[in-house]
């Protein structure tokens, strides 16, 4: 039986579609996850707030008329920096209180549900992860953000497994948080990931360009990038879920290694 899912058609969308797992009665609301990576240049927040909370209410109404036992809520890890008491500038605080804004339609819904807030997504579904192989290969710069703040990352096959695990009945009412368990920051995240795609020495734009950067990308990818998320896996986790890339690295070797056995696969 498929997967009832509100964002089917999205990089996570299908990773949870080809999980293959059964999750009876449940409904899935992926609405605004196509913004949830660091892989993109920040174009994935453009009109966020009318697309989320558009996507937020057909997960609602399809889980209310299919009579979903429960409504799982894919949510974002960063905002728990937010409640932790970090500063946060506009665009990306005004994203979060979209973020939150959805969190709350879904808590007073009616619907039985629950709120899983997963880390930056990567993977090899990822288009963005594709296009920074081309670039690496090519030789280009990349925006890397400084070199310390730490973020919470997450593979994509284990968002799905732990959506998944949510979509229980007895978890309506509460919120949990799935992330791989080791902030990272996105500049040694990239620089691993491109020594996998053939390029020892990326290079970093450097701080003083950032004025001719934001011809190409958007200030809340600058923003994301620079703001670190508070040490450790933010609580509490999914019940009965563990991270099976807890390790960037073997979730990096896994994306390319899936990128390569599906281009052998081509005549």
């Amino acid at each position: 039986m498929a997967l009832s899912i509100t964002g089917a058609r999205t990089e996570l969308g299908r990773a949870l579609a080809a999980s293959h797992a059964a999750a009876t009665g449940a409904h899935f609301s992926l609405a605004g996850q196509q913004a949830n990576t660091l892989l993109h240049d920040g174009h994935a927040w453009k009109d966020f707030h009318r697309t989320t909370v558009a996507a937020t209410r057909r997960a609602l109404r399809a889980a209310e008329d299919g009579g979903a036992a429960i409504l799982v809520h894919a949510s974002f890890a960063f905002v728990h920096a937010v409640e932790a008491g970090r500063p946060l500038d506009d665009p990306l605080r005004a994203h979060v209180q979209t973020i939150r804004e959805c969190e709350q339609r879904v808590r007073e819904s009616g619907v039985p549900a629950c709120i899983v807030r997963l880390g930056y997504l990567y993977g090899p579904q990822s288009a963005d992860l594709r296009a920074y192989r081309t670039a690496f290969r090519l030789g280009r710069p990349y925006w890397s953000g400084p070199p310390r703040p730490p973020q919470y990352h997450l593979h994509f096959a284990d968002a799905a497994r732990a959506l998944v695990a949510t979509a229980k009945p007895r978890h309506a009412g509460r919120l949990f948080y799935a992330t791989d368990g080791h902030p990272l920051a996105f500049r040694t995240f990239m620089d691993a990931f491109a020594r996998r795609v053939g390029r020892a020495h990326p290079l970093h734009l450097p701080a003083l360009a950032k004025p001719l950067a934001r011809a190409i990308i958007r200030e809340e990818h600058m923003q994301q990038t620079a703001y670190g998320m508070p040490a450790g896996a933010p609580r509490p986790g999914v019940p009965g879920w563990r991270p099976r890339f807890a390790d960037y690295r073997a979730g990096l070797d896994d994306a390319v290694a899936a990128w390569a056995a599906e281009e052998s696969a081509v005549p």
